[in-house]
């Protein structure tokens, strides 16, 4: 919540007809769509709007293809703090904030593909990747997986609607509690509705909206707006921002250069926090597991490449905005700059866009903004319904559910997520926790179980204590790391002290190190050698139909042909996302930082080498 009222752009109405008529109305275009798909041909279940086989609802029949799919990675990559956090680090640290908000993420999303090869090789029937971790190690490590991926989904979810009944009621006035529960409600009709593949059908909308808003702010940004318009004025406005508020840990106080060591501690921090929310989310397995199996790399290497616009395209127009427009009247905290609570809870967006184009900026950002949290949310909502479903419900209280039965239970679920996840996001916001601290603490509650679940797909090495220990003593080592370097730095523990980078940086650090060494060290001190062979069996009995789709795709004609494609993407995924994270980690940053290069426009730099 912030500290301080500034007067609203949009009136109360424009919040709700956006939160609820936009919502219901995408709702129903969904479960049009879902409805003429199902209805198609190629599908031999009755042509009613709801879903009947439980593989096609919760994993498309594992048929959907590359573009797709891509479009789905970068929808579930799109969060609220995908555009009000970086727009928040580009205010807060200058150019070299959404540099690393961006870079930070897009090698992991990467790395994803390594993974998402394995899953179609070892386990290429799996529901989600903790049935994986049940068949691997047992009813033990799985509820502790469990609990490490519901924390996951509770943590990105809380930040949705955190970040998106912020800005709605910034923008117009509406309850912040109204929006927190009204925003997941018709995508969970249309979730119920449609499944998984109503979320990818989803994701393409969404995005392709979100694509086109945030363009139109680029360009009004850097060409038209009367404000600002042009690279140069935005030159000289950020120059003259950094002589009056320069920023503290940037070379001569520049929001134009990457020397920024505040900058560089949020890198790390992303880093490990990104690692944990894409490799814990079964919103990313659920992607790898309903691509077809010889394209799945290569839609997670197109989304992953795609993604990297959006933050930093978005951060570098919105948030430089915001520095640029601090002291111009129409800004509305002006006279005043933003309060630490304001940019904290991701505001800095939505005030430029107000600053910037009046009424119509700022309602076209609560519409880019409700087009990221809905699509998000309908991944996380199918997410965990599918956790919920597969593995507490058939795993331990119905293993001979029959498909219809699955399916009711996923709607069950579906709906009871939604509940859930609007009841947290009142909690936080009740005790004052914003979407900037559940952001940065993030990282540290669930980096410890990263390397473990990646090594329980790809390393036959990895053994059953070696997970648990890596997880749980990650988990330990993350937290108090933490909580003692607040103490250290600031004589005391609160919600704003343990919000801070360095604490954050010492917990996100701690945690995902910690995980890495105790699942290694202690995997080698009992060494044992899993059987493949075992998880590639996983679901080879299940009683749900398949789909012609998937005949054709594990019928015995096209194990061989899969198996071959699968290694050439497999050596072809370690090596882009190699290349890539080299790139983005090293060769663009390090010498930008130890050459303490600013940037400067490209006309100066002609005038000085004619000089």
């Amino acid at each position: 919540m912030t500290s301080s009222k500034v007067a609203t752009t949009l009136p109360i109405g424009v919040g709700y007809g956006v939160v609820v008529g936009i919502g219901f109305f995408f709702a129903f275009l969904m479960c049009g769509i879902s409805y003429l798909q199902v209805s198609s041909p190629q599908h031999n279940w009755s042509p009613l709007i709801t879903v009947h086989v439980s593989e096609e609802f919760n994993t498309a029949s594992r048929s959907v293809k590359p573009g797709l799919i891509a479009s789905g990675i970068v929808s579930a990559g799109t969060w609220a703090a995908t555009l009000l956090q970086s727009s928040t680090v580009a205010y807060s640290y200058g150019v070299a904030g959404p540099f690393w908000y961006a870079a930070g993420v897009t090698p992991q999303m990467l790395v994803f593909a390594v993974l998402a090869c394995k899953v179609k090789q070892n386990a290429p029937r799996c529901h989600t990747f903790l049935e994986v971790i049940q068949t691997r190690y047992g009813t033990k490590t799985h509820w502790v997986f469990i609990c490490f991926a519901l924390l996951t989904n509770i943590l990105i979810a809380s930040q949705l609607l955190l970040g998106g009944s912020a800005v709605v009621t910034a923008l117009t006035g509406m309850n912040v509690y109204a929006a927190i529960f009204l925003i997941p409600l018709g995508v969970c009709v249309y979730v119920v509705l449609g499944g998984l593949r109503a979320t990818f059908l989803c994701d393409y909308s969404h995005t392709t909206i979100l694509m086109i808003v945030m363009l139109y702010f680029m360009f009004s940004v850097y060409t038209t707006n009367p404000l600002i318009g042009s690279p140069a004025a935005m030159y000289n406005l950020l120059q003259e921002a950094a002589l009056k508020r320069p920023v503290p840990g940037n070379l001569d106080g520049s929001y134009v250069t990457l020397r920024s060591h505040m900058a560089l501690v949020f890198g790390c921090i992303q880093v490990c926090a990104s690692g944990g929310a894409m490799f814990l989310d079964q919103a990313y397995w659920q992607r790898a597991i309903a691509s077809r199996p010889a394209t799945a790399v290569r839609a997670y290497l197109l989304g992953g490449i795609a993604w990297f616009a959006i933050p930093f395209g978005f951060a570098s127009a919105m948030g430089l905005a915001a520095v640029a427009l601090a002291d111009h009247p129409r800004f509305p905290t002006y006279p005043h700059p933003m309060s630490p609570s304001q940019i904290t809870a991701g505001l800095t967006a939505p005030f430029a866009a107000s600053a910037l184009l009046g009424q119509g900026g700022a309602l076209a950002l609560l519409i880019v903004l409700f087009m990221a949290v809905t699509s998000c949310a309908s991944a996380e909502l199918i997410a965990v319904s599918s956790i919920l479903t597969f593995d507490v419900y058939k795993t331990y209280m119905r293993p001979t559910a029959e498909p219809e039965r699955l399916i009711f239970v996923s709607h069950i679920m579906i709906c009871l997520f939604g509940l859930t996840m609007a009841v947290f996001a009142c909690f936080w916001n009740a005790i004052g926790i914003e979407l900037g601290w559940l952001f940065l603490v993030m990282g540290l509650l669930i980096g410890g179980a990263v390397f473990p679940v990646a090594f329980t797909i790809t390393w036959a090495g990895q053994t059953r204590i070696g997970a648990i220990c890596g997880a749980l003593g990650g988990l330990l080592a993350g937290v108090t790391a933490w909580l003692v370097t607040a103490q250290k730095c600031y004589g005391e523990i609160t919600i704003e002290t343990t919000g801070r980078e360095y604490p954050t940086l010492a917990g996100n650090l701690a945690a995902t190190v910690t995980g890495l060494i105790l699942s290694v060290t202690v995997s080698h001190w009992r060494p044992e050698r899993f059987d493949w062979e075992v998880t590639r069996a996983l679901n080879s009995g299940s009683g749900d139909s398949p789909s012609e789709d998937e005949k054709r795709m594990h019928g015995p004609e096209k194990e061989f042909e899969n198996s071959v494609k699968l290694k050439g993407a497999f050596q072809f995924a370690w090596i882009a996302s190699a290349l890539l994270a080299f790139i983005f980690y090293f060769l663009i940053p390090v010498p930008m930082y130890l050459s303490s290069y600013i940037f400067q426009l490209i006309h100066k730099l002609i005038l000085s080498s004619r000089r």
